[in-house]
């Protein structure tokens, strides 16, 4: 009696689901691509034994055997990397003028400085993400920040403009790629349940730098220098290299599990050799002291063997073509080139303001640098909104399906509508983005008083970077195990669609004014905006196909490889 109850409690509460996303019921309901049959006394899926439901976690093992408070300082660790990535594009850009007359050289040829840096900011972490998903994340950490120190100290001795346009180049390698390894740390440490909360924050690094770059910079370069910069991005990051090597763990899951397992001792990091140094003297004065009682000497001895067990590390090819693969697969494709306008929209927002708040407001450089806080506050308020209700929209997924919540556990993500849980609460920030930028382009070309413009840039904060954080959990709740690589598809296209908004903007606002250039941006949301209903109907199947593939693959690998034995 209590069980038919409570079934029929879920399926009431089910149907009420239904009714509110508007979809059709039959003798065996539909939710996306999951069948919920009445009949069978739990919420399950049509078709397959009760092993199969997405709740499926084996009990014995944990998703992360880091303790809370591990969690929280390794993914602050990652977070305070990826600052380094937007802080380093957007510290220079005040000091344009006076790298130009330094060197001798015109402003069409400082941009191409920017250019460059965009274009290996897009290219450079499809390899490292890659890298990072198959040799581990200390390993990729390492070769960003010996590149990142080395170009920071080289375009501060620049001598000419020759090599500040090659080092900026080895400066955006050894950036670019902290992005796409803080994603991918927090998808090695924390489950789906909570990627939420989590997520948010290490987002709010990267949306941080465009706005507190501006104003570094135009302080630097006035009062110290433009080589200034550069020395401090160096000691920055140098700072932030010593902390990654004593404190931040390896997390790769191909090398270190859940957490549980011993790595290789090249993946420690100093904290750790250090630790296992004194640990070891200790267990050796306990063995010498052991030797003296026969009966504790093999005793002493097992403990000493145990201690300094290795465990043998997975093996994982290398491909570096992971991150374009990636491109190619339906859902991918249309989540990231949808990410890619609303960021492409952002960079548009920040240019105009660079060009044109200092003849609109009469602002002063300093002044203009000041402006872009705005969008921080906004950015800082959906970062704490947002992460909240991506967990709550999941609770409320799983509870729909009867599917018990578990944050410590790796939920099976293939019959879960992950979409649906991330998506469907980005659909209020599409709308305000979308209200918004047009607002923005009219309020600007009519001088509205300064105020306007500001209540503006923290709506637009919150509606389009809070867009992108939920676009940057779904990438790592769809891609397990190429966390890395599949960030870095995000950041190929983010990064080419920015360039090619920051290029035209300027010329088309002299072409249309700016209130009909930012309708433009607002079409193109309008337009595209049908992407997310498309995901969130088809991306249970379409990861279901992707399965299939794969499967098909590796059984054809294993035909082959039996033939040829």
């Amino acid at each position: 009696m209590a069980e038919q109850n409570t079934m029929e409690k879920t399926t009431t509460e089910y149907r009420q689901y239904q009714a509110e996303s508007d979809m059709s019921t039959t003798d065996n309901e539909s939710y996306g691509d999951i069948t919920v049959s009445r009949k069978s006394q739990e919420v399950g899926l049509e078709g397959l034994p009760s092993e199969k439901l997405p709740n499926e976690i084996p009990e014995d093992e944990v998703y992360s055997a880091f303790t809370l408070w591990e969690k929280r300082g390794i993914v602050l660790g990652a977070a305070i990397g990826a600052f380094l990535s937007p802080l380093t594009g957007q510290i220079y850009l005040p000091a344009l003028p006076v790298v130009a007359a330094d060197l001798n050289v015109s402003i069409a040829k400082i941009n191409l400085t920017i250019t460059t840096f965009m274009i290996f900011q897009g290219l450079t972490p499809m390899f490292i993400g890659s890298l990072a998903d198959s040799a581990g994340r200390r390993p990729a950490y390492l070769i960003c920040f010996v590149l990142f120190i080395a170009a920071n100290i080289g375009c501060a001795l620049s001598p000419n403009y020759g090599a500040l346009l090659a080092l900026r180049m080895l400066q955006s390698a050894g950036s670019a790629s902290t992005v796409a390894l803080c994603q991918a740390v927090v998808a090695d440490v924390i489950t789906s349940a909570e990627r939420g909360s989590y997520a948010a924050f290490t987002f709010l690094p990267v949306l941080l730098g465009p706005s507190l770059g501006p104003v570094l910079g135009g302080v630097i370069s006035q009062y110290l220098g433009w080589r200034w910069t550069f020395w401090l991005l160096a000691i920055v990051g140098s700072v932030v290299f010593v902390g990654h090597s004593f404190f931040m763990p390896e997390t790769c899951r191909y090398i270190v599990g859940n957490g549980s397992v011993r790595p290789p001792i090249a993946y420690r990091t100093l904290w750790q050799i250090c630790k296992d140094f004194l640990r070891k003297s200790k267990q050796q004065r306990q063995r010498k002291n052991a030797q003296l009682h026969d009966s504790g000497g093999e005793l002493g001895r097992a403990q000493s063997r145990a201690s300094t067990t290795k465990t043998a590390m997975p093996k994982k090819k290398v491909n570096f073509l992971k991150s374009l693969s990636l491109l190619f697969e339906k859902e991918m494709f249309v989540l990231l080139m949808f990410g890619g306008i609303v960021t492409a929209s952002a960079y548009a927002v920040l240019t105009s303001m660079g060009t044109h708040f200092a003849d609109i407001y009469g602002l002063t450089q300093t002044q203009v640098g000041l402006m872009y806080l705005p969008m921080t506050g906004g950015t800082i308020l959906v970062t704490f909104v947002m992460g909240r209700a991506q967990n709550w929209n999941f609770r409320r997924h799983c509870r729909l399906l009867g599917v018990p919540y578990d944050r410590t556990r790796q939920h099976d993500l293939t019959n879960f509508p992950i979409e649906r849980a991330r998506l469907e609460i980005s659909i209020p920030l599409l709308a305000l983005s979308t209200v918004v930028i047009v607002v923005w382009g009219w309020a600007l070309q009519y001088s509205a008083p300064l105020a306007v413009p500001c209540v503006l840039l923290v709506l637009l904060g919150f509606g389009l970077l809070g867009f992108g954080n939920i676009l940057n959990v779904l990438i790592s709740d769809i891609n397990p195990g190429n966390a890395g690589a599949a960030t870095a598809s995000n950041n190929i296209i983010r990064c080419l669609l920015s360039a090619v908004a920051t290029a035209i903007i300027d010329p088309l606002t002299e072409a249309v004014g700016l209130g009909w250039a930012f309708v433009v941006f607002g079409v193109l949301f309008a337009v595209f905006s049908p992407a997310v209903w498309i995901v969130m109907r088809n991306g249970v199947r379409w990861r279901k196909e992707k399965e299939e593939r794969r499967q098909r693959r590796k059984e054809r690998k294993a035909a082959r490889n039996s033939e040829s034995d």
